[in-house]
């Protein structure tokens, strides 16, 4: 008799599963039809990228090659390509473009493509800052220190940011160059005081403070006032 029972109980399963497929079974193909589908694309563009870095990497290398002989234009011209390249190229393009200007001694066009890419929001925070700092020393001489100051001063002020010594250094010399030695001294001391400060940025700037000292009157650091 249990015999009988199962039988019929698997008949009923059966019927219910083929009633199920006869209902729902095209969207079940449709969704594994969609899933093999979507993978290939996907690794298929995967793939794409992969070459497109490829091809703008080799691009930026010789770019850069054309620079360094002395071919501005031709090294130019392939960097301005990169505007629309897939990953860091496009702003590794612009940052080396106003480098190469600079080079050139055309400071005020290459000063404008650094402040260019410090203000697009579009780029990583980091290259903005970077680009921020190279503009500020391309300008120590020939602005102000209240410009500088509009430039780079949410770099400097920022603890973490990984820009932020390079900046205070410009700052720094460019208050003492502009005699305002109040503000020269507080970017001097912001930097001493921080271990993390690099050699050759710490060994400049305790260059500066003795200069500050020297124009305040105050004898340099470790140095005792004789009787």
């Amino acid at each position: 008799m249990s015999d009988i029972f199962r039988e019929v109980d698997e008949d009923i399963r059966h019927e219910k599963y083929r009633r199920l497929w006869d209902r729902f079974g095209i969207y079940v193909i449709g969704l594994a039809v969609l899933v093999v589908v979507g993978t290939g694309g996907y690794r298929g563009w995967l793939y794409w990228q992969e070459q497109q870095a490829q091809v703008s990497g080799d691009t930026f290398l010789q770019a850069v090659s054309l620079a360094n002989e002395g071919k501005s234009d031709e090294a130019q011209a392939l960097f301005e390509s990169l505007t629309g390249a897939t990953g860091g190229y496009p702003v590794l393009a612009r940052l080396r473009a106003a480098t190469d200007l600079a080079a050139q001694g055309k400071e005020e066009e290459a000063i404008e493509r650094f402040d260019a890419i410090a203000a697009d929001t579009s780029v990583d925070m980091l290259m903005r800052n970077l680009a921020a700092v190279r503009a500020g020393y391309l300008a120590m001489d020939s602005a102000d220190y209240t410009a500088l100051s509009a430039r780079l001063e949410p770099v400097a002020t920022a603890d973490s940011n990984a820009w932020r010594f390079a900046a205070r250094e410009i700052l720094a010399f460019s208050a003492w160059k502009t005699g305002d030695m109040a503000a020269a001294q507080t970017w001097v001391d912001r930097i001493a005081g921080d271990p993390a400060a690099p050699r050759d940025i710490s060994g400049r700037i305790g260059l500066l403070n003795d200069l500050i000292r020297a124009a305040t009157g105050k004898a340099p650091a470790g140095e005792g006032v004789s009787n």
